[in-house]
């Protein structure tokens, strides 16, 4: 690694990605295995970037109940009437261990409209269309806002949702960490192709460090 690569924890963001009831929860209709599992951690990760008064955007999906906006591969399952995601919907839900309040909800209205909702200081909820979190939404400016140039990424799925995101901010000169501890559906191919490209694999205890040795 070197000084173009490495993460500036004084700079940085946290992305949670699909850590919604209908991804995490045993039986939900799109579950993840080993999401629930890994939730401790991810939940670690944002109670630690809270404390240090860092950005955290959650992001996820929705899908309308005609399935207009879902990705082809799953559009015709939720044009049969398969209920994943949908708008208002509990299972849409961030998982309660994420919420920085117990009343916290998505605003759906305002999400599929492209807007952030803002959840908390400094956290915000935002909707993706697609698998990458930088396509068609209004992340990278947002994040070029807060003067951020350090991404960390975590949550459900590792090779669709995640690894897309990173590719995409890599594609975008951001500094990119994976809470590799953090991440449902890692293997070790795919870190050791994301190394190749400059990412950084960290564990969620190694990242709490590195925020408080840079402190704000």
């Amino acid at each position: 690694m070197d000084d173009y690569v490495n993460p500036d924890f004084k700079r940085v963001a946290l992305l949670t990605i699909d850590v919604q009831r209908d991804f995490t929860l045993p039986g939900a209709p799109l579950e993840i295995p080993g999401t629930l599992e890994v939730l401790p951690r991810i939940q670690y990760l944002v109670q630690s970037f809270r404390g240090q008064r860092k950005p955290i955007v959650h992001v996820v999906r929705l899908y309308l109940t005609d399935g207009s906006n879902a990705d082809p591969c799953r559009r015709r399952s939720i044009e049969s009437g398969k209920p994943a995601l949908v708008p208002g919907s509990e299972g849409a839900e961030l998982m309660a261990e994420l919420k920085p309040a117990p009343d916290t909800r998505l605003d759906a209205e305002r999400l599929l409209a492209g807007e952030l909702q803002s959840v908390g200081s400094q956290e915000w909820v935002m909707y993706k269309p697609r698998w990458g979190a930088f396509f068609h939404t209004p992340l990278e400016q947002h994040l070029r806002g807060l003067g951020i140039d350090t991404v960390v990424v975590c949550g459900c799925n590792f090779p669709n949702c995640p690894r897309t995101t990173i590719y995409q901010a890599s594609e975008r000169d951001f500094r990119i960490v994976l809470a590799r501890d953090a991440m449902s559906q890692v293997y070790e191919r795919g870190l050791a192709e994301l190394e190749k490209i400059g990412v950084n694999l960290l564990t969620s205890v190694e990242i709490a460090e590195r925020l408080g040795e840079a402190g704000g």
